[in-house]
């Protein structure tokens, strides 16, 4: 399976970072089934970026989480995460909270909206994917292949 990782330098040997930020998986390593998404996080910062591109060689024997869509299950974690609760996956994957569903989480921790508002809010973004990796040996599932260059619009 192919995956990409959108950075603004070419990622040969990818690394988990610790960040000031919790993302929705915790820290780790990102990248997506969907080439379009990771050219967005690629340009997100200026006009070009790099889009990585890897072999995804999945491994069974790794604590592996998926959650297929958005759910009360996913949300739950993705709330935790992003409060700063690791947990013990290898891997973890699923749908993405880009920055609309970003703000409704962020809403939902604080109080702002009810569960049932973030359903009905969330229900009408476009499809995300990403997927985390959070171990040296979920890493090692990774084989870079090669890198391009990406344009956004974006000025600095």
């Amino acid at each position: 399976m192919v995956l990409f990782h959108g950075s603004t330098q070419i990622v040969e040997f990818p690394e988990i970072r610790k960040a000031i930020y919790n993302k929705d998986f915790y820290f780790g390593f990102y990248c997506t089934e969907y080439r379009k998404q990771a050219e967005r996080w690629a340009t997100r910062f200026g006009e070009k970026g790099y889009l990585n591109i890897y072999e995804y060689t999945p491994n069974p024997d790794l604590k592996n989480l998926r959650f297929e869509k958005m759910t009360d299950e996913w949300l739950d974690f993705v709330v935790d995460c992003r409060l700063g609760k690791p947990h013990n996956y290898d891997t973890v994957s699923g749908p993405m909270a880009d920055d609309a569903i970003y703000n409704y989480v962020q809403n939902f921790i604080d109080e702002k909206i009810s569960r049932a508002a973030f359903w009905e809010l969330a229900k009408f973004n476009y499809p995300t994917h990403q997927i985390s990796f959070h171990t040296v040996s979920a890493l090692n599932t990774l084989n870079f292949i090669e890198s391009e260059a990406v344009y956004g619009k974006r000025k600095r």
